[in-house]
């Protein structure tokens, strides 16, 4: 026992003059041994000692060599892996990409306070838990994230989808990637559509083209028919975040309200209700399927809806419920023709009802041009 420690004394005594290379040899040797020779407490005491004089080492060579011998092992001393891991990248790779010793309060720590490289590595561990890809999706560059969403055993919540939604959402690479999830949620969905119409809108050549004005009603329209779609794709659990997502950013308009009932978006058409109304649920699912005329425009009306705009309401509700129970797969193109038919000449001083009825014709125009390319494809056939 007193020889080993002896060696390890007269080991410390030589790293002082030897050279870089043979220092580098030695460390390396020296965290092999520790990991897989049989040593007294002592002995494995004053080796632990001998490898955290050499963290202090001044060339990166003999540091890195230590790391290469020690950083993957769960028998390594965990204060040694971790001041490796706050050392320079190319040190610090081999503790934060492979070492079961981190915790998770150890890697939010260091994405914390560390830089793009350190955040990277943390992106790239095998596996990557919840708490880790939080801390990622609030302080990560494009790079460390697209690294992150790459990693496929990476945990990422909801939150955190979104959360990078909202922070880079406008970086292509990271749009699609997020696009192409499964898990992602209906608000980040929501949001990086908004991007993609915000980067249209600002291109200098497609303005002078189209000229800005128009382009901003296409955009709004395109981002508008784009959320109608999310709305109908969704689960049931998701629509009340959705909505409320839509609400604060000012999004449920009297157009998109329309939008989605005209579409037979009922599901997201009653939670966007139950957020305006604040009625329960069942009582406003209630009244859009069986309400009387007056109760329905009453709830219409208790969302905010002005009396001009909340007739219309009531008609497409109407209309909604005869066209869903004798043809479901066209209620679309009957709502909207139909609404047509009855407020194509309506007076009212109103100038939203002008910009509700605009929508609704849009929508009657869209649908007669898909129907006629279904008939075209079956006469073809």
């Amino acid at each position: 026992m007193l020889g080993r420690r002896v060696i390890v004394e007269a080991f410390l005594r030589w790293i002082e003059t030897a050279k870089t290379g043979d220092r580098a040899r030695a460390a390396n040797a020296l965290g092999r041994a520790y990991l897989q020779s049989q040593m007294s407490a002592e002995e494995r005491a004053a080796a632990e000692m001998a490898m955290t004089f050499l963290l202090d080492d001044p060339s990166p060579r003999v540091r890195l060599a230590l790391a290469e011998a020690v950083a993957w092992s769960p028998d390594a001393p965990r204060s040694l892996v971790l001041s490796l891991a706050a050392d320079q990248p190319e040190i610090a790779c081999h503790a934060v990409t492979c070492s079961p010793l981190l915790t998770d309060a150890d890697l939010v720590d260091l994405a914390a306070r560390g830089n793009g490289a350190t955040r990277m590595l943390i992106a790239a561990r095998a596996r990557v838990t919840r708490p880790v890809s939080a801390a990622l999706a609030e302080v990560g560059d494009e790079e460390e994230l697209l690294c992150l969403l790459e990693n496929e055993g990476a945990v990422i919540s909801s939150l955190s989808l979104k959360r990078i939604a909202e922070r880079l959402g406008d970086c292509c690479d990271i749009r699609n990637l997020l696009l192409e999830r499964s898990d992602l949620p209906a608000d980040a969905r929501q949001l990086l559509t908004q991007h993609v119409s915000n980067a249209l809108v600002g291109l200098p050549l497609v303005q002078a083209a189209i000229g800005l004005q128009r382009l901003q009603r296409i955009s709004r329209e395109a981002t508008e028919a784009a959320i109608v779609s999310i709305a109908g794709d969704i689960a049931p659990r998701e629509i009340p975040d959705l909505v409320e997502h839509l609400r604060l950013n000012g999004r449920l308009t009297p157009s998109f309200l329309m939008h989605a009932l005209c579409s037979g978006k009922v599901d997201f058409f009653a939670g966007a209700i139950v957020d305006l109304t604040g009625c329960g649920e069942r009582r406003v699912r209630a009244i859009l399927a069986t309400g009387r005329m007056h109760a329905v425009r009453a709830l219409y009306e208790s969302a905010g809806l002005p009396r001009d705009i909340s007739v219309i309401f009531v008609e497409a509700t109407l209309l909604w419920r005869e066209a869903a129970r004798k043809a479901p797969g066209s209620v679309l193109g009957t709502v909207c023709g139909r609404l047509l038919e009855k407020f194509r000449h309506h007076d009212g001083a109103h100038a939203a009802v002008g910009e509700l009825l605009d929508m609704v014709e849009k929508l009657h125009v869209a649908e007669q041009r898909q129907s006629a390319r279904v008939y075209a494809a079956l006469a073809a056939a």
